[in-house]
């Protein structure tokens, strides 16, 4: 599946990686000579040649460790990637991923053939399920997940997963930023979702990487790889070396919660209880969310808010758009106050609202 759903806006791109660095320090050697003072010269490259060796040892040492853990998804029309969550036969992987299908083919490191799963739970507000396979083959290996507040940019970062349907694939970069807010597109199967707090990566994600691990060098999965961005100036194709990963403690809470109770039972997700659109101004430029629906007894239902009412602001943050309305939520908590700029009758009001949880 078309793993390609960041915003357009998202369109810098990524230095030079540090294996690339590594490159360049082993080519900075000079030329050896007769003298003393040449002959040290001459001894001193071997060091940038052993830190090469030493980074390919631990590539190699990565990838024998955690490759086992990542599989191949196959649903009737889609291909993708899951990260093995226990040795009970949990799979972990994104939602548009397994899209509406209950049943899937899963090609673990150690089966010849492909094994079939079943759909424990679809989480896609975090674009996060979990399925199960039927039969748990001898020697599955869990992963091991990563703390992601530990995550600092510049962090080398293999992405393993199936791009393009090529299983056990590898791909290598390094954490670009942390803590990126996200919006999926739609189309395409894509969930909509915001999602908070995640992992940008110039390791490549292509169609097939979703669901996979995004891994550091200690052999720990840190992210999820779930999309890349796109630019429309490149006709919506991938902006190169702007990839995204769900960070691994949102991953380990909701699938956490499936595994034991079959669903997700406290998302940690703030929301105002509304159904909402964009609303477009007399210029035609998006100006904030006109409301649409208020859920009863949920968040802007207490604070008094309405239909038709037009939300210009949450908190300090101004809302033009239902994305940017998603993306403001994204950043707050379940219980945290919060007050709500609107228009009604073409009065400007604010209210104190207590966010409810999605």
């Amino acid at each position: 599946m078309d793993v390609s759903r960041g915003p357009a806006r998202l369109r810098y791109a990524v230095a030079a990686s540090v294996c690339a660095a590594v490159l360049v320090g082993g080519c900075s050697a000079g030329s050896s000579g007769g003298r003393q003072g040449a002959t040290t010269q001459a001894a001193q490259p071997a060091a940038p040649a052993r830190a090469a060796s030493d980074l390919q040892s631990d590539y190699l040492r990565v990838i024998k460790e955690a490759l086992p853990s990542v599989v191949q998804i196959q649903a009737s029309n889609d291909l993708g990637s899951g990260v093995v969550y226990d040795d009970k036969g949990h799979i972990v992987t994104n939602a548009h991923v397994v899209g509406d299908e209950k049943t899937f083919r899963v090609t673990t490191a150690n089966s010849g053939e492909p094994l079939t799963a079943t759909l424990v739970s679809s989480y896609p507000q975090q674009d996060l399920a979990v399925v199960k396979l039927d039969r748990v083959p001898a020697g599955l290996r869990a992963a091991r997940f990563g703390d992601s507040s530990t995550v600092e940019v510049g962090q080398i970062v293999l992405a393993m997963g199936s791009p393009l349907g090529l299983s056990s694939s590898v791909t290598q970069g390094i954490v670009s930023a942390t803590g990126r807010t996200v919006t999926e597109g739609s189309s395409g199967g894509g969930t909509g979702a915001t999602i908070a707090n995640m992992v940008q990566t110039s390791a490549a994600i292509n169609p097939g990487n979703s669901g996979g691990a995004l891994v550091n060098l200690n052999g720990e999965v840190v992210g999820i790889p779930t999309l890349a961005a796109t630019d429309p100036q490149l006709g919506g194709s991938s902006a190169p070396g702007i990839g995204f990963a769900i960070p691994a403690s949102m991953v380990k809470t909701i699938a956490g919660q499936i595994v034991s109770h079959g669903k997700v039972t406290d998302s940690g997700r703030a929301a105002l209880g509304i159904t909402g659109r964009t609303f477009v101004d007399d210029s035609f430029q998006p100006a904030g969310v006109v409301i649409v629906d208020v859920k009863s007894g949920g968040a802007a239902d207490k604070a008094g808010l309405r239909p038709e009412d037009i939300i210009t602001k949450l908190g300090g943050t101004p809302v033009t758009t239902i994305t940017s309305l998603a993306e403001a939520l994204a950043a707050d908590k379940p219980g945290q106050r919060t007050t709500v700029t609107y228009t009604r009758g073409g009065g400007q009001k604010t209210v104190d609202v207590t966010l409810g949880e999605q």
